[in-house]
């Protein structure tokens, strides 16, 4: 018998954080968060939750924010 088991990244969710502006810039309303969950899955079925990566994008002066880099106005807008 053969298993198929591994990780797989699910959909990308993305947010636009409207009243937060950018630490770099200072522009506001200019952030994109993209949350995107990873799974454990027996033949390409997910079975459970691993992680989540997390990123925002500032889309005026292309700064990118990994989740150690949010600010706590970044993680009270996301949750």
């Amino acid at each position: 018998m053969i298993l198929f088991f591994g990780t797989r990244s699910g959909k990308k969710e993305t947010k636009t954080l409207s009243n937060v502006s950018c630490p770099y810039c200072s522009q506001t309303g200019t952030l994109k968060a993209v949350l995107q969950s990873n799974y454990v899955h027996l033949f390409w079925i997910p079975i459970f939750k691993i992680g989540v990566s997390k990123y925002a994008e500032c889309s005026h002066c292309k700064r990118v924010y990994y989740k150690e880099e949010f600010t706590p106005e970044m993680e009270r807008e996301l949750n």
